[in-house]
């Protein structure tokens, strides 16, 4: 499936946030929202006024990126939220969050989303003892995610991930036991577990609702 492999700080630059899509590194002095804070291009330092459309595909755009989706799947996402019987906030994001892919990252078991899908999609996550590499697989509530066994012996799981592991700190949604290296899903996700703005998701569903 095609995906945006360009640089992500342009990403950032462009709807002009930090979305911390690249680990650690874009907490350092480095990240490009920190030395170029304005869009990329020529010309582009001047303040534009945005209009009502413009905003609502900015936060379109800034959620697609964090969660790194193509727009078919984040808009079936949003679609089946807007159209359930339940909260819509709470649609989306559960179908955001609830991603196998995501939980590994909220877990500690990546420093970012791409590289949890990578994790994922070579075959390193196990849910209920059964190898799972698809990364957009919806976990459920009582689900353990863990680590093959086999690559735990790997140079990124042995060497790597225990540098940032020991200190991350999940969602009140998931229960990582770092002595086990073990994520159970033991609740479902809220807007605050998500950390995105009630302002973007409104955004997002009168985007789709055109």
């Amino acid at each position: 499936m095609a995906r945006y492999r360009g640089p992500k700080d342009k990403i950032e630059r462009r709807i002009g946030e930090h979305l911390f899509l690249k680990g650690e590194r874009s907490y350092s002095p480095k990240a490009g929202m920190t030395r170029r804070p304005y869009p990329p291009g020529v010309h582009t330092r001047r303040a534009m006024k945005r209009s009502e459309f413009g905003t609502q595909l900015i936060s379109k755009q800034k959620v697609r990126a964090i969660y790194r989706l193509l727009e078919k799947p984040f808009k079936a996402y949003v679609k089946e939220a807007t159209s359930s019987k339940t909260d819509t906030y709470i649609g989306i994001v559960e179908k955001l969050e609830k991603r196998l892919d995501n939980v590994v990252f909220r877990g500690g078991f990546a420093q970012s989303r791409d590289q949890a899908r990578q994790i994922v999609s070579h075959g390193h996550i196990l849910v209920n003892g059964k190898k799972v590499n698809i990364s957009s697989y919806e976990v459920r509530r009582n689900d353990i995610i863990t680590v093959r066994e086999g690559s735990k012996k790997t140079s990124f799981f042995a060497n790597l991930m225990p540098l940032w592991f020991i200190k991350t700190e999940a969602p009140k949604w998931l229960d990582v036991n770092k002595d086990k290296i073990e994520i159970k899903i033991k609740g479902m996700p809220s807007v605050e577990d998500s950390g995105l703005k009630v302002d973007d998701l409104q955004a997002i569903i009168e985007y789709y609702s055109r």
